[in-house]
């Protein structure tokens, strides 16, 4: 069978064979928890809470601050030390309420008990989905509460689950596929169920042949969940490309995935919902991959929120003496961490740690026009052109030939044998454009 796809994108070395083996593992909370109000796309959360109030597992801490917002909740029981400026994992200054664990685990009312699905109605579901803090997991931080309930949900005919997981090194999503697949189908379940005429796809790269055989027999004689093997590429996990992989439907940078039908939602944001809805459970928690040449133990690790990344680095082992970066999630759109020294959130998914700086390493030359930029971009824009704009600090220019459609994938600059840093530079440029817009 044919494996579906997109044009064009790369194949960089994956490296999750350093962790796709290993089972998640649960590790518990350390003494001072942070919870940054900022840790999604949107308003930030607005505290609910004050410096000695007593807090419990799974106690609304924070509420949403607006309609692209969702609240925040404890991870522990304890009590609230302050609500201060503290870093966060982007090297900026954020507010964030300070929980002092008691390591009681003492858990809010209801928190846990078991739901049936089939007693709740769509309004509920969704409802559910809002006040349990979930955002798209896969990385973009995008509230899912309002992406699975758009204005035209009678429209909505597929529901692409993404499963691709296409960044090197991480193995989270794939690790959950194969332990907690009948959670992950539970939460389509739910998403569906406020879709009327909508049929799930659950995209799956082929390098993660064991998770599209375990999904496929979960959905087996399910009329409204299939698997859909994917072809191996980078940025497949791209919501542009996906959708375009699976439905052959094309999305633009001024539409939504529901202009065209579709609604995609992350496997762990799906697992996130499963806990939600039958569980009764905020998001408290996620899976993060903890990898990289200089790690000591490569590993997939359950984590609650508010941990800091150098108490998870520690907890599975710490990292070799020659390590000389760590990365927040994928190395392609990932960020460099200046400190270890900040909280896990919810849009966390891994520490990469590398004993070679291969950005650092790079030595920018003068571009040959050889047009390698342009063979890779999966939104068929010519890098060279954009980059000469921006250079030029033409932002018209840059806007009028597509720079607003780059996804900041990182392609481009993979495949520059010039080592021009092209991606960087559009995020520059889309920068300009927005306060180009605002001052118009």
């Amino acid at each position: 069978m044919k494996q579906k796809s997109f044009k064009k994108g790369v194949h960089p070395y994956e490296g999750k064979s350093l962790s796709e083996n290993c089972p998640i593992q649960c590790i518990s909370a350390e003494k001072i928890m942070v919870y940054p109000l900022s840790q999604h796309i949107g308003a930030p959360a607005k505290a609910v809470v004050a410096k000695g109030d007593r807090v419990l597992k799974g106690q609304l801490i924070a509420e949403a601050g607006g309609f692209i917002s969702v609240p925040i909740f404890s991870s522990v029981s304890g009590t609230v030390k302050s609500i201060e400026k503290r870093l966060v994992v982007n090297g900026s200054l954020c507010d964030c309420i300070v929980v002092e664990n008691d390591e009681l685990d003492e858990t809010a009312d209801s928190f846990g008990k078991d739901r049936e699905l089939d007693s709740l109605s769509a309004g509920e579901i969704i409802d559910i989905i809002k006040g349990a803090g979930i955002v798209g997991l896969g990385g973009a931080g995008f509230p899912t509460g309002v992406k699975v309930s758009p204005k035209n949900a009678d429209d909505i005919d597929t529901l692409i689950i993404n499963g691709s997981e296409c960044e090197p090194y991480l193995t989270s999503d794939y690790r959950l596929m194969l332990e907690r697949g009948d959670g992950i189908i539970k939460g389509i379940k739910a998403v569906l169920k406020t879709l009327p005429n909508a049929k799930a796809v659950i995209g799956i790269e082929n390098n993660k042949p064991e998770a599209i055989k375990i999904l496929k027999e979960k959905t087996a004689g399910d009329e409204e969940i299939s698997v859909c093997p994917l072809k191996t590429k980078y940025p497949q996990g791209g919501e542009r490309q996906l959708i375009y992989a699976i439905t052959g439907r094309k999305i633009n940078s001024k539409m939504l995935p529901a202009d065209k039908g579709c609604i995609v939602v992350n496997t762990a944001s799906c697992y996130a919902i499963y806990e939600a809805v039958y569980k009764n459970m905020p998001l408290i928690h996620k899976v993060m991959t903890i990898t990289g040449e200089a790690v000591n133990t490569p590993c997939n690790l359950d984590v609650p929120l508010g941990v800091s990344h150098s108490y998870v680095l520690e907890t599975a082992g710490g990292a070799k003496d020659d390590v000389v970066k760590f990365i927040s999630g994928g190395p392609m759109m990932g960020m460099a961490m200046s400190s270890l020294d900040v909280p896990v959130v919810k849009t966390s998914s891994s520490i990469l740690a590398f004993s070679k700086d291969d950005v650092a390493d790079l030595k920018e030359t003068s571009c040959i026009h050889c047009g390698r930029c342009a063979s890779v971009c999966p939104q068929r824009l010519i890098p060279q052109m954009l980059g000469k704009a921006v250079k030029a600090q033409d932002i018209e220019k840059f806007e009028n030939i597509g720079g607003m459609e780059c996804i900041e994938c990182g392609c481009c600059t993979y495949g520059c044998p010039a080592k021009i840093p092209l991606t960087q530079m559009f995020k520059l440029g889309k920068v300009r454009v927005r306060e180009m817009r605002t001052k118009n």
